[in-house]
């Protein structure tokens, strides 16, 4: 464990390199839309001397995607957070309800990962339980990219699904519920000593489809934090020793996520956001039958077309989030 004083500076000297490049995360991309408008006026004015169709439509292309980008640019506005920088862990748990609740949380996992794609982000599976007969019974996605956590704590809370399930013969409607927690991604330089005394390990066969990728040997690794009660699982890897390496990331994001909160004096607030999340406190309803309609009962925010947010789109939930300030409350 590193001495206090060197500890200080150490945090001094990454508090200031955090500060240069989140004033370049702002500066640069300012300054590369702003010299693209500029150019786009430089155009409209040869386009008014001397009219050309190709030009014209070239203009319009740009104007569209300048619009898109300047509004990408207005919501990262809204980030104010001291981690809204960072990357983001996002875990996805199925709730009551066996293969039905299992497929939610599966179609959730998908619709996360299409929003990174949408982003230009990264996401890597860090643990994975597969369901009985379909979907996931939970996943931990690692989901790479500046202000990815600044964007994503907006959906920590229960979702809820209403559809016919598929996989109900008499083809009645169902409800289903799956949760979301989010973490912020610790940066590697961060110390945080974690002794190997306050650390059970215990070794497990991973899951998976069967056949020939059956894993026959004991790689999958949970750790739990016995002074926290903090538990987290690796399987993804081959080797007991990269799921220990994966698990022991996800115990130090954990760890600093509480460590952080106490020092803000907002543990409370995260106790709190964690007890609401139970089923019949939904933060959002995602509803397929009788009618389409995703409803965000803490914005009141409903949009119509639900295999759009399925495939992604879920930023106008996530900015009327940022807009209303809201603190985690939920809605029945």
């Amino acid at each position: 464990m590193s001495a206090p004083g060197f500890w200080n500076d150490q945090q001094s000297a990454q508090n200031v390199v955090q500060e240069v490049k989140t004033v370049r995360s702002w500066v640069e991309p300012f300054d590369a839309i702003n010299g693209r408008v500029e150019s786009s006026r430089e155009l409209e004015e040869m386009l008014a001397a001397e009219p050309d169709d190709d030009l014209s439509a070239e203009i319009d292309r740009e104007v569209e995607t300048l619009g898109r980008d300047l509004e990408a640019f207005r919501l990262r506005s809204l980030l104010a957070g001291p981690d809204d920088f960072r990357d983001a862990q996002l875990e996805i748990s199925a709730g009551a309800g066996g293969t039905e609740a299992q497929d939610w949380a599966a179609m959730l996992m998908r619709m996360y990962t299409r929003w990174a794609e949408r982003k230009g982000y990264t996401v890597d599976i860090l643990d994975l339980s597969d369901g009985e007969e379909a979907g996931i019974k939970g996943a931990v996605l690692e989901i790479k990219g500046m202000y990815a956590y600044g964007f994503l704590k907006a959906e920590t809370g229960v979702h809820r699904l209403v559809r016919i399930s598929p996989f109900d013969a008499q083809a009645r409607r169902h409800t289903s519920f799956a949760s979301v927690f989010v973490y912020p991604v610790v940066d590697e330089e961060i110390n945080i000593d974690i002794r190997d005394e306050d650390i059970k390990m215990d070794v497990f066969r991973a899951s998976g489809a069967g056949g020939q990728h059956v894993n026959k040997t004991s790689s999958a690794v949970r750790l739990t934090h016995i002074p926290t009660g903090i538990v987290v699982a690796s399987q993804q890897e081959r080797s007991q020793y990269k799921n220990r390496g994966v698990a022991m990331k996800m115990l130090k994001n954990r760890l600093y996520q509480l460590e952080a909160e106490k020092q803000a004096k907002k543990k409370a607030e995260l106790d709190a956001t964690k007890s609401d999340v139970s089923f019949g406190n939904q933060i959002r309803s995602y509803v397929f039958q009788p009618y389409t309609m995703v409803n965000d009962h803490r914005t009141e925010l409903k949009i119509p077309d639900v295999q759009r947010v399925m495939d992604g789109d879920i930023d106008p939930f996530i900015e009327a989030y940022l807009k209303n300030g809201t603190a985690g409350s939920v809605a029945a």
